[in-house]
């Protein structure tokens, strides 16, 4: 996301936490829930996490790196990460 040189971490664009969610199961297979990930570095990991801490939410207006990336809130915190070291 923000083009760091850094270790990565992977992020689920559908947390884990709500796989057996009715809601979730019932629109994405398994496969796909599991397989909608993204590798950003900790600082957006962490970011994403403290913007939008809702898990429900985050999977069902955030499951993809465009939408993400389309929420103001974000945007700004990846420009800013990009900054630093």
């Amino acid at each position: 996301m923000c083009g760091r040189e850094k270790p990565l971490t992977e992020h689920h664009l559908i947390p884990r936490a709500v796989h057996r969610k009715r809601y979730f199961a019932k629109r994405y297979s398994r496969e796909e829930m599991v397989s909608r990930t993204i590798m950003v570095c900790r600082m957006c990991h962490r970011g994403i996490h403290r913007i939008i801490p809702d898990e429900k939410e985050l999977a069902r207006d955030y499951h993809t790196l465009e939408l993400l990336m389309a929420d103001e809130r974000i945007a700004r915190h990846v420009a800013w990460v990009a900054k630093q070291r």
